[in-house]
């Protein structure tokens, strides 16, 4: 089974606060201890290849944090440049020209290629996302293909809803008519009478939703989905679902009684 990477905003965690927050001290701490191990030959260097080996600090500190922690790990090393590597050494302020032209071009190049390494980490994550849902959805397509039975397409596709919405548990119930739950519809909005819930941005609503199971405008039963993490669901995790659900109505199209 796919492992579902999840992309959208969500509260973090304790261990993701806590990661966020190491990222954040590195941010601040990585630039100084390289500006220190750099002092013993500031005098037999030129600053340019200081403010080089600075830039690698910020760039593997956009790579491996977040956005923020490249700014701030941009400033640090600009202000630890300016304190230990140009002269007067040991005082916020630069004499000559050319060394204040190495912090400017260091604050811009820091900035740059974190906003770059940000960019590219968040595609990266988008793309690994978007593969892991087709491969979802070909797991359960390859069940339908080879004439499984419609008891392990069902059961497939019950943990990948899991897996896909973070659900805390997932039942299929032969299909009745609406019994106050919100519903999953064919668009990919989730909606409650005329309530419609904002689940991009807020998750799913606490209550169970249906997700009904059709084939050639026949439903062949529902699945009955409770919530467990609170965390966005895009569109996209939406759109899986409901093409995991046509193809569990695919396998019962000609087991199961239609209403």
């Amino acid at each position: 089974m796919a492992e579902v990477i999840q992309v959208e905003s969500a509260p973090l965690s304790p261990s993701g606060n806590r990661r966020a927050w190491l990222s954040i001290a590195a941010g601040l701490v990585l630039p100084v201890c390289a500006a220190l191990i750099l002092v013993p030959f500031r005098d037999h260097f030129a600053n340019a290849a200081a403010a080089l080996v600075l830039v690698a600090v910020v760039v593997g500190e956009a790579a491996f944090g977040d956005r923020l922690a490249g700014w701030l790990a941009s400033i640090s090393s600009c202000v630890w440049f300016d304190f230990f590597l140009t002269r007067p050494y040991e005082k916020f302020s630069i004499a000559s020209a050319h060394d204040v032209e190495t912090t400017v071009a260091l604050l811009v190049v820091g900035l740059a290629v974190t906003e770059i390494a940000v960019r590219s980490h968040e595609r990266f994550i988008v793309a690994m996302a978007e593969g892991n849902y087709l491969a979802l959805i070909h797991d359960v397509s390859d069940l339908v293909a080879r004439g499984e039975s419609s008891e392990m397409v069902v059961a497939a596709a019950q943990a990948d809803l899991v897996e896909l919405l973070l659900l805390k548990d997932c039942r299929f119930e032969p299909y009745s008519r609406p019994d106050g739950r919100a519903q999953l519809l064919r668009n990919g909005e989730v909606e409650l009478g005329d309530q419609r819930f904002d689940v991009e941005h807020d998750g799913l609503p606490d209550d169970e939703i249906e997700l009904l199971v059709q084939s050639h405008d026949h439903t062949y039963g529902v699945f009955v989905m409770a919530v467990g993490e609170h965390r966005g669901v895009s569109i996209e995790q939406r759109v899986v679902a409901l093409v995991l659900a046509d193809q569990v109505g695919a396998a019962l199209a000609g087991t199961g009684p239609a209403t």
